[in-house]
């Protein structure tokens, strides 16, 4: 189900990914553009299961602040917790979804979590 989202961050973010080259920016698009509760929520433990040190992860959503992170991993996502934010930075760097698109618009060497 597509969403009509009102949060204008979230409208230029879905805008900007849509026009990218790159599939998997589209995708990412894609996913921030379903209806709220169908948005992905991710949990540290999953980033911690489904990653390995030095990986560069992209929610299509939120990032929650449940479970460890003992790897240093770097995650861009639309959202985080503040809890989540701040175990992502003790380890490894924390990215809004459009300051890693302008980074890295080729999307070379990401890995979706959702």
């Amino acid at each position: 189900k597509k969403a009509d989202p009102t949060n204008p961050i979230l409208i230029e973010t879905i805008e900007t990914l849509e026009e990218a080259e790159a599939s998997f920016w589209n995708n990412i698009a894609e996913n921030l553009g379903k209806v709220n509760r169908s948005r992905p929520e991710v949990n540290l433990s999953d980033i911690e299961r489904n990653t390995q040190e030095g990986d560069t992860v992209v929610v299509p959503g939120k990032v929650l602040g449940s479970g460890r992170l003992t790897k240093e991993v770097n995650v861009a996502a639309f959202k985080a917790s503040d809890t989540a934010r701040n175990s992502i930075e003790e380890k490894g760097d924390f990215q809004f979804l459009q300051d890693l698109y302008e980074e890295n618009p080729e999307a070379e060497g990401l890995k979706m979590v959702k």
